[in-house]
This record gives C-alpha cells, structure tokens and sequence, in this order.
C-alpha cells in the first residue's frame, strides 16, 4: 500500500526523504560543530558542573610599634570541617576522629547525628598545621581542612588596648585591628579545582587569582615605653588598693602617642575568661571631672587678655567663698590671706582661681578649653572614642565660671588632656594627635600665644619644684613642669557625688626648658586613704617620666655643675 501510495504520490515520497536527510545532515553537523569547531561549548558546560574556586585566604597586615617591634602577627592554621552525610559511611571511625579532635566521644558523635544531613559543618578551627595533618592522615570519608591564618598578639595585655584583637573570621573586632580593617584585611584569592558531584576534591588545576596579603601598620607607639608605663601604673593600682587606670604618653613635637596603658586589661591571646570592664579603652571611652588640672588652662585664659601677670596678688581670705547657696573651699591650707597667680596653681587654690575667673568671665575660658581640644573629637579614629562635655552658656553664672575655672562641670578624657598639656609644652602650638608612626613632623596650629604658653611653662615648673610644690613629681637630673588634680566621682543615676570615691591626676611634661613628652596619669578610686593627685599619680609620673626620658636618650637639663660634681666626690672620698 506503501509502495502504492508513493507510486501515486511520488513528490510526497521525495518530501519525506528530503526531509529526513536535512535531519540527519543537521545533526551531523551541529556534533561536529560541538566536537571539533565549538568545543569550548561543551567544555564550559562541564566544567561549569566540575570546576570549583575555593578561595585563598589572604596574610593579614603586620602590625608593630614605631621601632618595628611586632604587636600582631598572623600565623597559618588548619581548620577542618566534614560533609556530615559522607562520615555517616564511616560511624566506626568516629571514636578515632573524636580522640584526635580532643572532644568527647560520646557529644562528638551526637553532634555528627544532629548534622547528618548536612554538606558542610565545622569541626574544629585554628588547628596548628601539624596537628591537622595528623587528623587528616586519619583518612576518614568526608574530612577535610581549609587553610586559614590566626592573629597573634605577642606584647599581650601591655598593648591589648591599643591593637585590639580579630574575631576567628579574622575580622577586627576591637582597637586599631578594627579601625584599619580595610589597611590590614589584604584580598583573598582564588584556587580553581575539580570536584565530582559529591563535592570531593578530584584535581587542583590552578590558582586563579593570588591573594593579595594586608598592608603593615606601624603604630606610634613604643613598646619599650608601653611596658614601663604598664609596669608603674600596675604597681601603683595594687599599692594603693585602685580600682582602675590609664596612663597616657605623647611626643609633643610630633603629637604621636608614644604609650597608652589601662588598667584593668586582658590578653588577647585567651579571651575565654574577657570582661567588658577590662576590654574598654579608659584613655579613650571614660570620661570625668578632671579637676585642678584644668586650672592651669583656665590661668592661659587670664594671662592672655594682658589683664593678669604671674606676680599679680589675689586676696584668698580664709579659704572659702560664698556664691549664694554654694561655699567654695580651699582642699589645703595656703601660704596667707594672699596668693600670686603662681602662688594660686602651687596651693592649688579654688577661692582664688574662682577671683580670677569672675574677672576674666566665663566665656573666655570657655573659648581657651575649645581652642586646646576639649569637648571635642581628637581626630585620632579610634572606635568607641568619647569627646567629654565641655558646656557653653549664653550668661555665664558666677557658680558656673567658678567651677569651669577650677576642672568641674566639664567632662574629659585622658587623651584630650594629655593633647592640651602637649599643646602647652609645645609653646601653645597644636600638633595633631596621631597612632600612626609619622615620618615627616606635621603642621600645627596657634592656639595659645606663645608668651602665654612660656609664662606657663615657668609657673608650672615652680609647681613641682617650689618648696610647697608636688615634690614627688620630680625627676632627677630634669626640669619638669605639671599640675595635679583630685576629683570627687559623680553619682550615676543621681544629682551630687559619692562618698570617698576619687579620681587622682597627674597631668605634666618635661624637660621643662625644650618639652618633649607629654604625660598624663590618672588612677580611679585608690582605696588606701589616701587620694591627693599628688600623693598618688605624681610618684607614677615621675617614674614613667624618668624611664622614658632615658631611653629616648634626652639629655638632662637639671645637673649639678661640674665644680659641685667635683665637690661631692672629694667629700665622699675623705669619707
């Protein structure tokens, strides 16, 4: 019938075969297309189902002090994670992965039953590279290891505050690691390899893309001065029974902060056993009344309306003054009814620096705290950093400019005061702050008149070395100007002040003929008794000073001439 058909219909037939033969012919050609012409096609279909980037985990930037000491360091680990669907194959091999592990038997293997189904799940992370290989070598079905890189910290809890720490994604979670994360992170790269369909690694072809490791970040800080600091801010907590402490040191030609140390702290290296009060940055995130440190940039604000020298004489009476409902009283007993203006800074004299205040107002001294930084940010870009209070008014009150004159009412940090003290010894010029090792010495800015900032540099040498002056501030063989400073704790919650709970400051620089360091120590709630910045923070000072002034090879302003050198040994030789 077929045959009938096409014998009838024969251009049907011909249709048919034609047809038949484009098929085959179009088929013909596409696999020889795919085969021999396209075969990229082809290839990048399957390796679209085979080839995998894994990626490669970058170095992450060196951090180290401004003489190149390592702070943070990376160093290679293992981490090893499982296919919980593959080691299901291999339950009689669990009791040896678990023992290599260093986990329980027993919750290892229910967590594998937990994650049964599960492609992927951590085992454990940050092995040292031999004891994953030793796990690895077990050649349990469905472990395996992905290359990473630990941070490690060898300065410990002596620069815990300054460099922070990363998370276990090697993320900075804390410190100069978190606010240089984009500096130190580097760009992980790209490793191209081929799995079969179950995920397992057939064939390490290539590496794609390098990784490109984390640049290094040279800090301001030396480490050498960072441990003495540690050390004397330690000794003196546990002497006097503190609570806490920060202790803050700055180059004042540079403005590079060359030690900043708190106490409590922590190590970096174990942070099983971190406390939120030990993490915090004091120097940096507390803020408090600082007290008769203030009065010294309260006096720049007289000198330098021409109104007030040094020799001036203010009448102090019996040491207390009436402000309508409030009394401002004298801590000490003065030298008479009457004070100088250096007189007043010696004596630490509330009643007359409130005087001088009344007559210079409110708003200037105001104006000079800006000037010197107060109130606002630092500009170093530290995380969590606090800028104080610094409080403005359209009428300055009478109790308002007593209190401002004097170091209450006012909120700072240790850093900003350590900043004002540097700008001081700098001859008034302020150099920006900086946790960056600086090559070049950078600009600066006018901010006290220069007689000004001299004048005070002489008054606030004859505060540590006149007869009543804070004499355990002194360093031998050097000039050294400051002032101290003892502060009642607010209440928080409340109006007013606790009871017995004081701040002691210290706040100064030196050599006094040519300042070079800055520094700044304040120590919360000593718990002995005592708590006069003088008794407690200045012995700090002087031998945190005195250390560092060595070994930054200063030369000494305040020896003995060579006749009473010569004097000294030939009656020491007669004895």
């Amino acid at each position: 019938m077929i045959g009938l058909e096409g014998a009838l219909y024969p251009w049907r037939f011909r249709l048919v075969l034609a047809l038949l033969a484009l098929m085959v012919g179009a088929i013909a050609w596409r696999m020889l297309d795919l085969q021999v012409l396209d075969h990229d096609f082809l290839k990048a279909h399957g390796d679209a189902r085979s080839v995998r980037h894994i990626p490669i985990p970058a170095h992450r930037g060196l951090i180290t002090d401004r003489n190149g000491e390592p702070l943070a360091v990376s160093t290679p680990v293992t981490t090893l994670w499982a296919n919980g669907k593959e080691l299901q194959a291999a339950r009689d091999q669990w009791p040896a992965l678990a023992a290599a592990l260093g986990q329980d038997s027993a919750s290892f293997a229910e967590r594998l039953e937990q994650n049964k189904e599960r492609e992927f799940m951590y085992l454990v992370r940050g092995l040292t590279p031999e004891n994953g290989q030793r796990v690895l070598d077990l050649k349990v079905p469905g472990v395996y290891a992905i290359e990473e890189f630990r941070r490690f910290y060898p300065a410990g809890e002596v620069a815990a505050h300054v460099v922070g720490f990363t998370d276990i994604d090697d993320h900075g979670r804390e410190g100069m690691e978190l606010a240089y994360e984009d500096w130190l992170a580097g760009v992980p790269g790209k490793r191209q390899v081929l799995k079969d369909r179950r995920g397992k690694l057939i064939k390490d072809v290539q590496v794609a893309q390098n990784a490109k490791a984390g640049k290094t970040l040279a800090l301001s800080i030396d480490l050498r001065l960072q441990y003495l600091a540690h050390r004397e801010l330690r000794n003196a907590l546990l002497e006097n029974d503190a609570k806490a402490g920060s202790l803050v040191m700055v180059d004042v030609k540079t403005g590079e902060v060359l030690a900043m140390v708190n106490h409590p702290t922590y190590n970096p290296n174990n942070r099983r056993s971190l406390t939120p009060a030990a993490m915090r940055n004091r120097a940096m995130i507390d803020v408090f009344e600082p007290g008769s440190t203030m009065k010294p940039l309260s006096m720049a604000a007289a000198l330098e309306t021409g109104r007030w020298k040094p020799s001036d004489v203010v009448p102090i009476g019996n040491g207390t003054l009436r402000i309508g409902r409030y009394t401002i009283r004298d801590v000490s007993r003065t030298e008479g009814p009457a004070l100088d203006l250096t007189g007043i800074l010696i004596n630490s004299s509330n009643v007359g620096m409130s005087k001088v205040a009344f007559d210079v107002g409110g708003e200037r001294i105001y104006d000079t705290m800006s000037k010197l930084g107060f109130g606002r940010d630092t500009g170093l870009g530290f995380p969590g950093e606090r800028v104080g209070n610094l409080p403005n008014h359209r009428k300055w009150p009478e109790a308002e400019t007593a209190t401002l004159s004097y170091g209450y009412g006012l909120s700072v940090t240790a850093v900003q005061l350590a900043h004002a003290y540097a700008t001081l010894a700098n001859g008034g010029s302020m150099v920006p702050l900086s946790m960056i090792r600086m090559d070049s010495k950078p600009g600066s800015m006018q901010v006290v008149p220069k007689e000004v900032a001299t004048t005070l540099q002489g008054m606030l040498q004859q505060v540590v070395e006149a007869p009543r002056g804070v004499f355990r501030a002194q360093v031998p063989g050097y000039h050294v100007a400051g002032k101290s400073g003892t502060a009642r704790k607010s209440s928080v919650g409340t109006k007013g002040y606790r009871e017995n709970a004081y701040r002691s400051l210290f706040a100064g620089f030196a050599p006094a003929q040519d300042p070079r360091i800055a520094l700044v120590v304040v120590i919360d709630e000593p718990g002995k008794g005592a708590y006069f910045g003088g008794l407690i923070s200045a012995p700090v000072f002087s031998k945190v000073m005195a250390g560092s002034l060595r070994l930054m090879n200063i030369a000494p302003d305040n020896l003995p001439p060579p006749e009473q050198k010569v004097a000294a040994v030939n009656q020491g030789g007669r004895n």
